[in-house]
């Protein structure tokens, strides 16, 4: 065998060399050709960028959403201007958020993470930094730029729910959460008509698809720690009978302890109630009015008037509508109207009426640009608008009326 293999290697090389010249250039200009497109192919080959090494293991995102947990958040900024300075005669703010007369702002860096099965344990954890934690921050808790807006834990069995914990109210049709709203700046009922949360427990059975019941019991407004024996009852519903229409009807009450200052009783009780309903009527894909009523009251407050004791009363109404023109673009106007009828909620015996203008600008999923206009209302010179009024000369520095106008950016993730 090896005889042969070498035999036959000479005979192919003897055949070689036997070729005429003609031949011998064609092969030798072939072989150039080939030599030179095969350094050419890897030159080509180098100079394309590498791929990305491809991950050895699942992300956060990948392993939080295998998990069923969710984690997302967003930040909310803000300038503000005002007319006048931000508070009443009475030295209660004016606004909810947006009380510096001519300021940036971080109004909220929220972030929260849940895992709410529909069946079986779960919860939330909602936490918010910034200028608006000191706003929201419960009764008695050390005011500062953080707060645990919600913190509860959930079990689910078929149509019940139970959650038991700090959660935000039924009440309103705005939210402490901005990238809920519609509009910069905060409504009068959202501020000075409801609670921003309770602490306690909270049972919601689906009747149906379409019906809603709720009903708790908690330590009452805005406090983690109660600051009496009494609790407060919670009672709701919610009814969505179809697409179009949608009612959210809650009620509260309970003994609350009033603080002191100059305007209510200092450390007296007396039972608060409270009536909301939030109508929502969906005209259009694009068009949807909203119509928010509150009815309050106050147990052993004192009077304004002559200082004894009263039941102090307010109600309200505030109304929407929300135009989307198209994926990027949302026209908000809001009108509202608060009656404080004994200068509770407000420290001043007044008829508060505003109205606001809001044009959004969405130009990616995760960021929201807000432009606003609002003018405020008192039948009262209630507003203080400059410095003068602290000299405390009869009528200076003080106006019936306020203008503000808020650039607002927020972005979510």
């Amino acid at each position: 065998m090896d005889i042969s293999v070498t035999r036959d290697l000479s005979l192919r090389f003897g055949e070689v060399c036997e070729l005429s010249p003609s031949r011998v250039a064609l092969a030798g200009l072939l072989l150039c050709i080939f030599a030179l497109g095969a350094r050419a192919a890897h030159a080509e080959d180098a100079a394309k960028p590498a791929e990305p090494a491809k991950p050895t293991g699942p992300s956060l995102t990948d392993v939080l959403t295998a998990s069923g947990i969710d984690l997302h958040g967003y930040v909310d900024v803000a300038y503000s201007y005002l007319s006048g300075t931000g508070i009443f005669t009475s030295g209660v703010a004016d606004r909810v958020f947006d009380t510096e007369p001519n300021s940036f702002n971080l109004h909220q860096a929220a972030l929260t993470i849940d895992y709410q099965p529909k069946e079986g344990f779960g919860g939330l954890v909602n936490l918010t930094a910034g200028r608006d934690a000191r706003v929201i921050a419960s009764a008695g808790e050390a005011t500062s730029n953080f707060d645990v807006t919600q913190a509860f834990a959930q079990y689910t069995h078929g149509p019940l729910t139970v959650i038991g914990g700090k959660f935000v109210t039924l009440a309103g049709a705005e939210v402490i959460n901005s990238t809920q709203d519609t509009n910069y700046s905060r409504s009068i009922l959202f501020g000075y008509a409801i609670p921003f949360s309770h602490t306690g427990v909270r049972l919601t059975y689906a009747a149906s698809d379409q019906l809603s019941l709720i009903m708790g019991v908690n330590n009452g407004w805005d406090q983690l720690q109660d600051q009496n024996k009494q609790k407060t009852a919670e009672l709701g519903v919610s009814f969505v009978p179809n697409k179009l229409f949608s009612l959210a009807a809650q009620g509260y009450s309970g003994v609350e302890q009033l603080a002191g200052g100059t305007f209510i009783g200092a450390g007296t009780h007396g039972v608060r109630s409270l009536i909301d309903a939030v109508g929502t009527y969906n005209a259009t894909s694009q068009l949807t009015f909203i119509l928010n009523v509150d009815w309050g009251q106050q147990e052993n407050a004192t009077s304004l008037v002559n200082g004894g004791s009263i039941k102090a009363k307010w109600d309200g109404a505030a109304a929407y509508a929300n135009y989307q023109v198209n994926d990027q673009w949302r026209l908000s106007v809001r009108a509202e109207y608060f009656d404080d009828k004994d200068g509770y909620r407000t420290g001043v015996i007044q008829k508060w009426k505003e109205a606001t203008l809001t044009l959004a600008y969405l130009p990616t999923k995760f960021i929201e640009l807000r432009g606003e206009v609002r003018g405020d209302k008192s039948d009262s010179n209630a507003f203080v608008k400059d410095a003068t009024f602290f000299t405390g000369a009869p009528g200076s520095g003080i106006t019936d009326n306020q203008t503000s106008i808020g650039l607002e950016a927020v972005y979510k993730f």
